[in-house]
């Protein structure tokens, strides 16, 4: 089906863009974008160059999408922002490019980024993530399919918040927050499992329970994490969620939050 392009939007004859695709008044699209098919631009929306845009994408009335770096080190390099198919980005969000660091800032697919959230340079937001209203992400942040952040969060310049995790609203996340949890409170601290995101995604009973076991160890066992770590290496070899936990928390370069 051939796209709409309301007379008033600006779009470049050099922009790549995909079939039945709806572009409203005063949209702007720059020469470096590509849009894939059955997406939505909304009125007054901004799409830069290095826009890398999949199929079935909504974006919003005034959002800015692939706008240059906030980071005084870009020099106008050529990076890039991709947002995967199924995604939703509401009004007045701003989704910065890379930088030369890593070339490209990543939304994943079946997002749903609520109205003013901002994605810093160089961040990765897993698929299926939920950024409530007014989430900020501080450049190089990297988030973990399904993980779920409430409103008004901000979230430090190089944290990690690892798959299925869920961060109530309103705090401040400036150090690691391991996979399959919940955080809470100020200063954030570990709040238990998710168990109702676990369960609704489908892990087993014997899932959870090893999971519930894991952080039993690691954060009740009055071991330090190096050493907690080592201890769930010896009771689950094997066992891929235990793994993921202990990768994360290994390979965690801020520090992880505390009970």
């Amino acid at each position: 089906m051939k796209s709409r392009i309301h007379k008033t939007a600006m779009v470049s004859s050099k922009a790549k863009i995909g079939e039945n695709v709806n572009i409203e008044a005063y949209a702007i699209i720059q020469d470096d974008v590509e849009i894939g098919n059955n997406c939505s631009i909304g009125p007054h929306a901004v799409i830069y160059d290095g826009a890398r845009i999949g199929n079935n994408v909504v974006i919003h009335q005034a959002s800015s999408i692939a706008n240059a770096p906030q980071d005084l080190k870009y020099a106008g390099e050529k990076t890039f922002l991709y947002i995967g198919d199924n995604t939703t980005v509401r009004e007045y969000a701003t989704l910065n490019r890379g930088t030369d660091a890593t070339g490209f800032s990543k939304v994943g697919a079946n997002c749903l980024l609520m109205a003013y959230t901002h994605i810093g340079h160089d961040c990765v937001v897993g698929d299926n993530c939920i950024l409530a209203n007014a989430v900020t992400l501080g450049g190089h942040v990297e988030l973990g399919e399904f993980v779920i952040i409430g409103g008004m969060t901000p979230v430090h310049q190089f944290s990690k918040v690892g798959k299925h995790a869920m961060v109530g609203g309103g705090f401040r996340i400036i150090k690691d927050i391991p996979p399959y949890i919940v955080a809470g409170s100020e200063p954030l601290r570990f709040s238990g499992l998710n168990l109702i995101g676990l369960r609704r995604r489908g892990f087993t009973d014997e899932d959870i329970s090893i999971l519930k076991n894991s952080y039993k160890v690691i954060y009740n066992s009055g071991l330090n994490f190096s050493q907690a770590i080592e201890k769930l290496r010896g009771i689950y070899p094997e066992h891929q969620l235990v793994k993921n936990i202990v990768d994360f928390i290994s390979n965690s370069s801020r520090g992880i939050i505390r009970r």
